[in-house]
């Protein structure tokens, strides 16, 4: 089913400033910046199950999670599904593809109906032809993707499974760039999502998730992980 888009009044988008402005990257940018993202977006719903877009398709702007959960993945060519990442409240995302002009790296669907702002190609374009200046600050969304990304690298290839899993945990927690303030408590992903992020296999992802919930850090749940202790995490995630 595909995403229904919405022409939003600018009222309507504004409505959901204050979500917007917990996300790190937003509330660092520059007001006029904030200002011509708000004025050039409009809303976009997407069904449970429906995909944003997928992988090789051209790119259409730059897109931020209002409501609900987006899993980015890849699929091999053997079929072998790979999930990278689950993007909620208030997380960006679409900016490779600004920069280098190229397709659409990943796919992106819908964990659960979700509510997205979108910013067009076109409107992009248009804004930063007119104001280049701002294309660092559209940078440093990037930059922050890429140092978590080389972090994760680093963790994959130093750590042990459990404090891989329990890293990759409070990454998802916190957020790709929720300000800082304490995680999430609820993390809308399965646990063979979560065994593919972290290169485990279920089983083991399901054994690791089980000694944490034993221990009351987190709780298990249909569609699910709750996190009861933030600072237990920490722990396990050999952090402290």
């Amino acid at each position: 089913m595909p995403a229904r888009s919405q022409p939003a009044a600018n009222d309507d988008v504004r409505q959901h400033l204050a979500l917007l402005l917990r996300g790190r990257w937003f509330a660092a940018i520059s007001a006029p910046l904030r200002e011509a993202l708000l004025d050039a977006a409009a809303l976009r719903s997407l069904p449970a199950g429906a995909r944003l877009f997928g992988r090789g398709e051209p790119a259409d702007g730059l897109y931020a999670v209002l409501r609900g959960a987006l899993l980015i993945s890849g699929v091999s060519e053997a079929g072998r599904q790979s999930s990278l990442l689950v993007l909620e409240p208030p997380s960006w995302f679409g900016e490779i593809a600004l920069f280098d002009g190229g397709p659409r790296t990943h796919d992106a669907q819908a964990l659960q109906d979700a509510l997205l702002l979108h910013v067009p190609s076109s409107r992009l374009d248009a804004l930063l032809a007119a104001r280049p200046q701002y294309w660092r600050e559209l940078g440093l969304l990037l930059a922050d993707k890429l140092r978590r990304a080389l972090l994760a690298f680093e963790d994959q290839a130093l750590l042990g499974a459990g404090p891989r899993l329990a890293r990759r945990l409070l990454m998802l927690a916190e957020g790709f760039e929720t300000r800082p303030g304490g995680p999430c408590q609820r993390i809308a992903l399965s646990q063979e999502q979560l065994a593919m992020m972290v290169a485990v296999s279920r089983q083991t992802a399901n054994q690791l998730l089980k000694a944490l919930a034993a221990r009351g850090i987190v709780s298990l749940q249909r569609g699910g992980i709750e996190i009861l202790d933030p600072a237990g995490l920490r722990a396990a995630a050999a952090l402290d």
